[in-house]
């Protein structure tokens, strides 16, 4: 199906950003997945289950919808989005300096650095002030362009400080696949994401 008449199509200036092995080694298009593997379908992600992960879904509380995915491993959380994009452009390099800009804004501190998928984002984020000195939190922002679709991940925990920690959750990031469709819709809009058939018993909705 061709995308030429897609609203919204951005120039091919900004190439798309992903391991060279994407396609083999994931984040995965639904093309490229394995179709026996017992994925659970959350809409536009589907999640492979593991020891030691659980699942929750972040819902909007004004419309309820599922606005996002996340994945608690290894002593860690991963957040997952995915978004449309276009076919011959990617969307990761505006997205990580609006990120920084967005912290910046906050009161952090971002770098930009190489990592597992390629350029991420290291932020110290201000948290809500208590007692005493403003504390911050350490997270990393990831980002991986496929076929019309761009995948968003924000780790934190110890998989954002701690090496071993981190290869686990980037290899559940990896694992990922994402559920693009057919249906024309605008270069960043969210994937419609959905609560999984019943009977899962992985999945516990968070606003």
């Amino acid at each position: 199906m061709s995308d030429s008449n897609e609203p919204g199509e951005i120039p091919a200036d900004q190439p798309k950003s992903a391991p060279d092995d994407r396609a083999e080694l994931g984040p995965f298009d639904e093309s490229e997945a394995n179709p026996v593997r017992p994925y659970v379908d959350l809409g536009g992600v589907k999640v492979l289950p593991r020891d030691g992960l659980h699942l929750r879904l972040e819902v909007e509380e004004g419309s309820k919808r599922v606005v996002a995915v996340g994945l608690d491993y290894a002593n860690s959380t991963l957040q997952v989005q995915p978004f449309a994009a276009p076919r011959s452009s990617g969307l990761w390099h505006e997205i990580r300096e609006q990120i920084a800009e967005q912290i910046s804004r906050q009161g952090g501190t971002t770098t930009i650095r190489q990592g597992a998928f390629g350029p991420e984002v290291l932020a110290q984020i201000p948290v809500a002030p208590g007692e005493g000195q403003q504390q911050m939190r350490l997270a990393r922002f990831i980002g991986v362009d496929g076929p019309r679709w761009f995948l968003r991940g924000v780790i934190s925990g110890e998989g954002a400080v701690d090496p071993a920690a981190a290869a686990q959750v980037e290899d559940l990031f990896r694992s990922l696949v994402v559920v693009r469709g057919d249906s024309p819709m605008p270069p960043r809009d969210l994937i419609p994401l959905r609560m999984p058939a019943s009977g899962t018993g992985v999945v516990r909705p968070q606003a």
